[in-house]
């Protein structure tokens, strides 16, 4: 689940089977159509593009598809949707701050979606800035481990922005500001350290600690909802122990 890291894992493996990969193979060229209609088709000018083309090529997408997308996008193709943003925001069992991005070609139907996946899983949606003033915006640099220390990170991506570096066990996270996310990955990069991803995400200033029952309830409305082809992400701010997630994994 977006938003906690020891999740990551888990989100790409449910990723692995066929009916995810499709959806998720979906969601990266609508990433990859907005990025090149809003900066250009260019990735060497425009970053953002280019994190979204990188980002396809690591999800096996074909080649042919992210061309496609970008050309669609830039105009050099016809076809392209009218994508919007959306972010939709609600309360999950619990009480659970929930965050939902969108992206979608109708609003209407987005929010119709979104709503009665919601209410049918004891969640409910909120107005504008109910819950998002609890989470803020932050970019992400993921890389393994390795033979690194904790400190050899910090030191290559100091001077670059980074914020805080956190041990996710196999991983290391380089936690920034979003408009220092590249600056970040170039930092490691030229220290010959290989970057395995980079990403924005939403982290919450309050979390609601999680036992099993309730954490199941959240994952099962997560992956409901990032079912919906108009979802791109969602972030909340459950807290899922290491002890909670042995007992679900079991």
């Amino acid at each position: 689940m977006s938003g906690h890291s020891k999740w990551a894992t888990t989100k790409h493996k449910k990723a692995a089977n066929d009916a995810k990969r499709g959806k998720e193979f979906a969601k990266l060229i609508k990433n990859i159509e907005v990025a090149a209609r809003t900066g250009g088709g260019d990735p060497a000018a425009n970053p953002t593009l280019d994190d979204m083309i990188r980002k396809a090529k690591k999800a096996s997408v074909p080649n042919d598809n992210i061309e496609r997308a970008r050309k669609r996008g830039s105009g050099e193709e016809a076809g392209g949707a009218d994508w919007q943003s959306i972010m939709y925001e609600g309360y999950g069992p619990g009480g659970v701050a929930i965050l939902i991005e969108c992206l979608t070609d109708n609003r209407n139907r987005a929010a119709s979606e979104v709503r009665s996946i919601m209410s049918k899983n004891n969640g409910n949606m909120a107005e504008s800035g109910a819950v998002g003033y609890l989470f803020t915006r932050v970019g992400v640099v993921v890389l393994d481990k390795g033979e690194l220390s904790e400190d050899d990170v910090l030191m290559a991506v100091l001077d670059a922005g980074a914020e805080e570096v956190n041990d996710l066990g196999e991983k290391f996270e380089v936690v920034c500001s979003p408009s220092d996310t590249r600056a970040v990955r170039a930092a490691l990069e030229d220290n010959d350290i290989k970057v395995d991803d980079s990403d924005q995400d939403f982290r919450a200033s309050v979390e609601v600690e999680a036992d099993v029952d309730l954490a199941r309830k959240i994952l099962r409305l997560v992956d409901l909802l990032e079912d919906s082809d108009d979802v791109q992400n969602v972030y909340s701010n459950i807290n899922i122990s290491d002890e909670v997630a042995a007992q679900l994994d079991a």
